[in-house]
């Protein structure tokens, strides 16, 4: 693959991380701007679709993918191709130059120059592209070299740069990663289960208004639940999309009070070993992301006491085990 083509492939997986659910809330939220020019029930409507979009995002985590990363096509790309010095600004001002009567000559010679002078500053720009697309060529060719060769910190470079995960960092989460070797990479992944799970439920009435009801406890952790292992999974398929690792150790960790000392502090709510072998056989279009955990091994309880921090010690023994 080329230079261009990389650039291009590079550029396409950008474009397609963003997300349609992502996209669709942005437009809600503009429209949300504008709710003093619609009637009653419009406004009712946009408020219940928003609120349900927002249920959407959180619960399809799981579902999108960047594109994967072929460090070995990478690894071979040529550089970009060198610019050309050319005369064409030049040429055509000669051609208009030799059409011109005797008496405008001099004149014509200063629009030659100018054609010069202009295939010259076409040719610096090019060059100075160029010098940058070189060193970004080598940059992106030795980082391929060094994660094909296995190098620690050059998964880490790539982590920091490329930054996946920021859409799971704007859903209310921090993420913290271990390369411990070149097939397993271990991911942390702190989850703020209150601000990112709706405190309450919106529904349209039959007479087009919105009730709003607090969310039931039981559908708070069904939400809060398929929410976490959405993110695990999400982890997992980026990780894997990104490097040639077969495995990703995920756990996810809450801000939750310690039943042993009554303080709060960051306990462990589920630890995931992810094979790669085994998220290429899930239909992640279809899949529950909290049933999906039984095709790993895995360590973890969701019940609300859990959440609320009572059995996290047990929780932390359990993630010990699997690391």
């Amino acid at each position: 693959m080329g230079y261009n083509a990389t650039i291009r492939a590079m550029q396409a997986a950008e474009r397609r991380q963003q997300r349609d659910a992502q996209r669709r809330l942005r437009e809600l939220e503009r429209q949300a701007k504008e709710r003093a020019k619609l009637s009653a029930i419009e406004q009712a409507n946009l408020e219940v679709e928003t609120f349900q979009n927002q249920l959407d995002v959180l619960l399809s985590v799981h579902k999108e993918l960047g594109e994967p990363w072929d460090w070995k096509a990478i690894a071979a790309s040529l550089p970009p191709p060198c610019p050309q010095r050319n005369s064409r600004k030049e040429q055509r001002a000669k051609q208009r130059a030799a059409v011109l009567p005797a008496h405008q000559r001099e004149a014509s010679q200063i629009l030659i120059e100018q054609g010069r002078l202009k295939d010259e500053e076409e040719f610096q720009r090019a060059a100075q592209a160029y010098s940058e697309q070189l060193a970004e060529w080598e940059k992106l060719k030795n980082l391929a070299r060094r994660i094909l060769a296995g190098e620690h910190k050059a998964f880490t470079e790539t982590l920091v740069e490329l930054n996946p995960f920021a859409e799971i960092s704007d859903l209310g989460s921090a993420i913290h990663f271990t390369v411990h070797t070149a097939k397993l990479v271990e991911c942390v992944l702190k989850v703020n289960g209150k601000q990112a799970i709706p405190t309450e439920l919106k529904a349209l009435t039959a007479s087009g208004k919105v009730s709003i009801k607090p969310m039931p406890k039981g559908r708070f952790h069904e939400i809060y639940q398929d929410y976490v292992c959405g993110c695990v999974l999400r982890i997992a398929r980026e990780l894997f999309a990104l490097f040639p690792v077969d495995t990703a150790l995920v756990t996810a960790s809450v801000d939750s009070s310690d039943p042993r000392t009554g303080r709060v502090t960051e306990l462990p709510v589920l630890s995931v070993v992810i094979p790669r072998a085994v998220t290429a056989r899930l239909d992640f279009g279809q899949l529950d992301p909290s049933d999906a955990m039984e095709n790993f091994q895995h360590r973890g309880d969701f019940k609300a006491s859990v959440i609320r921090g009572v059995g996290l010690s047990r929780i932390a023994s359990q993630h010990s085990e699997v690391t």
